[in-house]
């Protein structure tokens, strides 16, 4: 008799990949957001509006894939106003 289950990495393909179409469709409508799973661990890239939202995803990555390190390189946007005027000369 052989084992029917899938390789633990396949189970984490699949895991990405949902999580991505759940942020991508979600309130938070991220389409920059990547994740990609590298080994065990998963890679979380793009840039995001502000800390509050990087925040966010991350705790929904982390809550989603439990029991796998998640590696965080989100930036954010800067959404300030310049602090001083632009020279054109």
């Amino acid at each position: 008799m052989t084992d029917a289950s899938p390789p633990a990495t396949a189970n984490l393909d699949y895991r990405v990949a949902h999580l991505a179409e759940h942020l991508a469709s979600g309130p938070l409508g991220e389409l920059g957001v990547r994740l990609e799973p590298r080994g065990d661990a998963v890679l979380l890239t793009g840039t995001v509006p502000s800390t509050q939202c990087r925040d966010e995803i991350l705790r929904m990555v982390r809550e989603e894939l439990a029991g796998h390190p998640v590696h965080c390189d989100l930036l954010v946007a800067g959404t300030s106003s310049p602090d001083h005027g632009e020279d054109l000369t």
